[in-house]
């Protein structure tokens, strides 16, 4: 590379306490990430340890990003409505519904992916703490809520497996 090239490229790299502060954003977002793909790749879920660390730490690297480059707080938002739509949409392919069973599988994995992408978005902004206490919620929901959701689902299925309750009746007067 000619040399005013070269000045150019390495010109763009934080220096001293910014490259510190940009490296702390990452490496929160990388953990935040890894704390609930560890999570899910305990319980062995499809979109595990790598997936969640990758989608926090990507959502994180485009807001430093962009912030690094001057955009303004709109421009910014605009970057954070693009991320929340793309999440969406890797969400929705972790969503199957099977039809034989009436049953839908992985809205939690896409929940959880959302709020992975969230906790790198705000560790990306440099709200470190609001990323930590944001994963924390979200880990404390997936992993002590799941006997009572057990239990609920247990409920459920012995409801649907015994039929309407007796006097139970719908909006047409029929049970059900």
């Amino acid at each position: 590379m000619e040399g005013d090239a070269w000045s150019d490229l390495m010109g763009s790299l934080p220096s001293g306490t910014q490259l510190i502060h940009v490296s702390l954003r990452l490496f929160v977002a990388l953990v935040v990430g890894g704390l609930v793909g560890l999570q899910r790749e305990l319980t062995h879920k499809p979109a595990g340890l790598r997936t969640h660390m990758l989608l926090s730490l990507g959502t994180a690297l485009i807001l430093v990003t962009s912030e690094q480059a001057g955009m303004s707080k709109s421009d910014l938002s605009r970057v954070v409505q693009g991320l929340v739509t793309g999440v969406g949409f890797l969400g929705g392919g972790a969503i199957l519904k099977l039809t034989a069973e009436r049953e839908i599988h992985g809205l939690t994995t896409a929940a959880g992916l959302w709020v992975t992408a969230a906790a790198g978005a705000a560790a990306g902004l440099g709200r470190l703490g609001l990323a930590i206490i944001g994963v924390s919620l979200g880990l404390l929901v997936l992993a002590a809520f799941v006997k009572l959701e057990q239990r609920l689902g247990q409920h459920a299925s012995h409801d649907a497996t015994n039929g309407p309750s007796a006097g139970r009746q719908g909006p047409s007067g029929k049970s059900g």
